[in-house]
C-alpha cells in the first residue's frame, strides 16, 4: 500500500519523530511511504530511510493556508495514494477540505492520529474526520469520547506511542568519553546524586515544583542535585529567570543546574538516580518518562494523563497526587534508601507501535 503522513514541518518532537518511524517501518516491509510538509531538520533522516519527502507549506494557522487545498487535491490525485494520515490540526482542515472535493468511489482512505488534548472545539474536530482514529493514550481515547460523544467509539483505536527497546535497554551505559566530558563539565556533581527533569522550560511542566523538591531534599541533608534540561519557548524567555529566582530564594541554586537543550538526553537520563514527570497538565502520552523506564530508571511522576498509564504498567510505586511536593520527597527519599527499578516496557515498545498502526492502515486497505 501506499501512505501518505501529513504534518506541519519535520523538526524536532515526537509528532515528527513518530511520522519517521512509522514512514520508515512501511518502506521495511515493502510498502511507499511519503510525507507532506514544509520540511525541517528532520528531512533527510527521512528520505534515508527510503520514504519521499513532498515540500508544501501546510502549516501556518492562517486564513491563507486554504490557499493549497487545490494544489494538494491536485498532488494527491497524482500521487493516487491509498491512505491520507492526518497528524494535525492545520494539514487536517486543508487535507480534508481536498480529500472531500476528490471522487469518494477512488480517493484514498483518510485517518488521523490524535497526538494530544486539543481544545474542545470545531477547529480541533477536524481531527475525529477520518474512517479510523489513532489516539497515543487511553487517556486521549477517554478525552475525544468524553468531549465529542457523536463520535463512533468502534473507529477509535489506542495505539500507544512506543520506544525503541533496542536504543533504551536496562544495561545502557554512556560512554567513557562522554562520561569523562560529563565530570570535567560539572564537578559540582561530585558526590552528589543526580535528580533530572527534563522538559521545555514551562509553568504547567512543573520545574517550580521539582525546584521545591530539591529544595525539601536538601533541607534533610540529602546529598542531591538537581538537573534541569530544557530550554523556553521564544515567546516564555522571562520563565527561566523566574526558575533562576526561586532556587535562590529557596537557598538551592548551588544545588541545580539548569542545563538548557540537550541533544543527549539519554545518557543524562542514564546517570541520574530518578527522572521526574511533574507537569500540572496531563500529558497526552509522555515519550520521555517511558525512555527512563526504558533505561531501568525509576520515574516520579504526577498520576494523571498518559504518564500515569505507563506508570501503572511499569512502576506503580513513582505515582504520587498531582502537585503533591511531599508525597514526591517521600517517594524520592524511599527509592534512594531502598532502590527500585520498572519492568520491562514490552507494552510500550516501538515495535509493537509500528504493528499496531499498520494493522489499523490494513483495517482499510485489507488486500495490502
Amino acid at each position: 500500500m501506499k501512505v501518505v503522513q501529513i504534518l506541519p514541518e519535520l523538526h524536532a518532537g515526537g509528532v515528527e519523530r513518530g511520522t519517521l518511524e512509522v514512514a520508515s517501518h512501511l518502506v521495511k516491509k515493502g510498502h511507499e511511504a511519503v510525507v507532506i510538509s514544509n520540511g525541517g531538520r528532520l528531512v533527510t533522516e527521512l528520505e534515508e530511510t527510503g520514504a519521499r519527502h513532498i515540500l508544501m507549506p501546510v502549516h501556518r494557522k492562517s486564513i491563507a493556508s486554504l490557499w493549497q487545498v487545490k494544489p494538494l487535491r491536485a498532488l494527491l490525485e497524482r500521487e493516487k495514494p491509498d491512505i491520507i494520515h492526518i497528524r494535525s490540526r492545520i494539514p487536517g482542515w486543508i487535507t480534508w477540505l481536498a480529500w472531500r472535493g476528490m471522487n469518494p468511489q477512488t480517493r484514498p482512505h483518510l485517518i488521523s492520529t490524535v497526538h494530544g488534548f486539543y481544545s474542545v472545539n470545531a477547529y480541533s474536530r477536524i481531527m475525529l474526520s477520518g474512517e479510523k482514529i489513532i489516539a497515543v493514550s487511553a487517556s486521549v481515547r477517554e478525552y475525544i469520547l468524553k468531549n465529542y460523544p457523536n463520535t463512533n467509539p468502534e473507529i477509535v483505536r489506542v495505539v500507544h506511542r512506543g520506544v525503541d527497546d533496542k536504543k533504551y535497554t536496562h544495561d545502557y551505559q554512556p560512554s567513557s568519553e562522554w562520561l569523562s566530558q560529563w565530570h570535567n563539565s560539572h564537578p559540582q556533581l561530585s558526590q552528589r546524586i543526580p535528580l533530572l527533569l527534563p522538559g521545555r522550560l514551562t509553568r504547567w511542566k512543573g520545574q517550580e515544583d521539582f525546584i521545591r523538591l530539591i529544595a525539601k531534599l536538601h533541607a534533610k541533608g540529602l546529598p542531591i542535585h538537581g538537573l534541569i534540561v530544557g530550554e523556553a519557548h521564544a515567546k516564555k524567555s522571562s520563565f527561566p529567570d523566574e526558575l533562576n529566582r526561586l532556587a535562590v530564594d529557596l537557598g538551592v541554586r548551588e544545588q541545580i543546574s539548569f542545563l538548557g537543550h540537550r541533544s543527549d538526553i539519554r545518557d543524562i537520563m542514564a546517570i541520574s538516580a530518578i527522572v521526574y514527570s511533574l507537569s500540572l497538565d496531563p500529558e497526552a502520552f509522555g515519550r520521555v518518562s517511558l525512555e527512563a523506564m526504558a533505561l531501568g530508571k525509576p520515574v516520579i511522576a504526577y498520576n494523571h494523563g498518559g504518564v500515569a498509564e505507563q506508570l501503572q504498567a511499569l512502576f506503580p510505586s513513582g505515582l504520587i497526587p498531582v502537585g503533591d511536593v511531599d508525597a514526591a520527597v517521600a517517594s524520592t527519599t524511599h527509592i534512594l534508601q531502598e532502590g527500585g527499578r520498572p519492568l520491562p516496557i514490552s507494552p510500550f515498545s516501538l515495535s509493537k507501535m509500528l504493528s499496531a498502526t499498520l494493522d489499523v492502515y490494513r483495517e482499510i486497505c485489507p488486500s495490502a
